[in-house]
């Protein structure tokens, strides 16, 4: 259970600074930051990248298990800054053409924008979720 509780931890302790600095930043809390997608860094990076080296610390590289955890790791951060991104900013063009609509109610169904994030958050959430296994693994 040890590497998914790193990776639980690491895309929490992630979360958790998203919130926080949105609360420095704008100087409100806004509690959806704990759950939602996209921002800087990649929590879902960060999580994959600790489950991944925290499994390769436990079995080696050699070990099947490492090799899935890895792959499925790549998986997650193309998705993030591919699909998902891709989604997000096909929901900031749709939400422009629904501010010009006639009917209020549509143009109050606004879509989640961000979603994605850009090379540099997925890259920067990999490398919180490395160090952070690291840091585990050392205590």
């Amino acid at each position: 259970m040890k590497p998914f509780v790193v990776a639980f931890t690491t895309a929490a302790i992630v979360q958790l600074y998203k919130f926080f600095s949105h609360w420095a930043v704008n100087g409100r809390p806004l509690f959806a930051r704990l759950i939602q997608t996209g921002g800087m860094p990649s929590s879902h990076s960060a999580a994959v990248a600790a489950l991944s080296t925290t499994t390769f610390l436990m079995v080696g590289p050699r070990n099947p298990l490492f090799g899935v955890t890895l792959y499925l790791s790549l998986i997650v951060m193309y998705d993030a800054a591919g699909v998902r991104r891709a989604a997000g900013r096909q929901a900031a063009i749709l939400n422009r053409m629904l501010e010009e609509h006639e009917d209020r109610e549509l143009r109050e169904r606004r879509l989640l924008e961000l979603l994605g994030h850009t090379p540099f958050e997925v890259v920067v959430g990999a490398a919180i979720g490395v160090a952070l296994a690291l840091a585990w693994d050392a205590i």
